[in-house]
């Protein structure tokens, strides 16, 4: 198997501290639109931005590839994950 289910867990927490990040440099700068943000405040947000993003697409292609090698269904990983991660998680809906 390509991953185990603790590592799976420790994906989402890297994923929800990235976004973690994000919401603190929107916090501390302001949307990434404002105007009023210098040129390294918006290379801040737009690198922490990425860094989040690409980190929840590979959690997804983990995800996935884990239900599909286990058999399980995909909810039930996802569900497993952000139990595992803790209350932080904010893909839970």
């Amino acid at each position: 198997m390509g991953y185990t289910l603790e590592e799976l867990i420790e994906k989402q927490r890297a994923v929800d501290e990235a976004h973690g990040h994000v919401e603190e440099l929107r916090e501390r700068f302001g949307p990434p639109s404002a105007d009023s943000l210098t040129p390294a405040q918006a290379v801040a947000q737009e690198t922490a931005w990425r860094a989040w993003r690409d980190l929840a697409r590979d959690m997804q292609n983990a995800v996935a590839q884990y239900a599909k090698e286990s058999g399980r269904p995909r909810s039930d990983v996802e569900h497993d994950v952000r139990r595992g991660a803790g209350p932080t998680t904010d893909t839970e809906s």
